[in-house]
């Protein structure tokens, strides 16, 4: 027997830790038919927000939902990034209601921002209040015109937390995402 990973099958890896998650979690549910968690409770007054990513790092993304964090999270296969249909189904679950908005909150990478900014302008047609916001923060890249930009790295978690602060707070969408744009203006973190 090898001993190197804590896994049942490589295929069903990340639907089996999402339905744990959740299991442990009872505040936390997962939308049927997409890897997709969002907060059992949502307060529809507040700006919800919605992170997500390809999976391999976890807690990442799910681990952060939670009062003064995010609202949900979309998990993609193992580093890839999650497809639109399901980010475009969080949005919709997290905005179900919600006159205050959505804002995601995407990290620095091709895959996620394509399909992300894909889910965000459906939404947009749909009549959903979102906004999107990309971080990248990563300063070990300094060419603007040779890469797809800074990489959104461990910074990125600051960021969901003051967000999400703000967001418990009751702030409004632009003054949530006009903190965001600021903080990672001002951060720098190498990976």
């Amino acid at each position: 027997m090898s001993g190197k990973k804590l896994i049942n099958n490589p295929e069903n890896v990340v639907d089996e830790a999402l339905e744990g998650l959740t299991m442990i979690h009872p505040g936390l549910r997962l939308l049927e038919g997409h890897r997709v968690v969002v907060r059992e409770q949502i307060d529809t007054s507040k700006v919800g927000l919605i992170s997500g990513g390809g999976s391999g790092h976890e807690p990442f993304c799910a681990g952060y939902i939670g009062r003064g964090m995010l609202t949900g999270g979309v998990a993609g296969s193992v580093f890839a990034s999650p497809p639109t249909a399901s980010i475009l189904a969080g949005i919709r679950a997290v905005a179900r209601d919600n006159a205050a908005g959505v804002l995601v909150l995407v990290i620095n990478y091709t895959g996620d921002r394509i399909h992300f900014g894909l889910a965000v302008e459906r939404a947009r047609r749909e009549g959903i209040k979102v906004e999107m916001f990309v971080n990248g923060e990563d300063c070990a890249l300094t060419s603007a015109d040779k890469s797809a930009g800074r990489r959104g790295l461990c910074g990125t978690m600051f960021i969901f937390k003051i967000a999400g602060a703000m967001a418990e707070a009751g702030e409004c969408l632009d003054s949530i995402v006009s903190t965001t744009k600021m903080v990672s203006a001002n951060m720098g973190t190498m990976g």
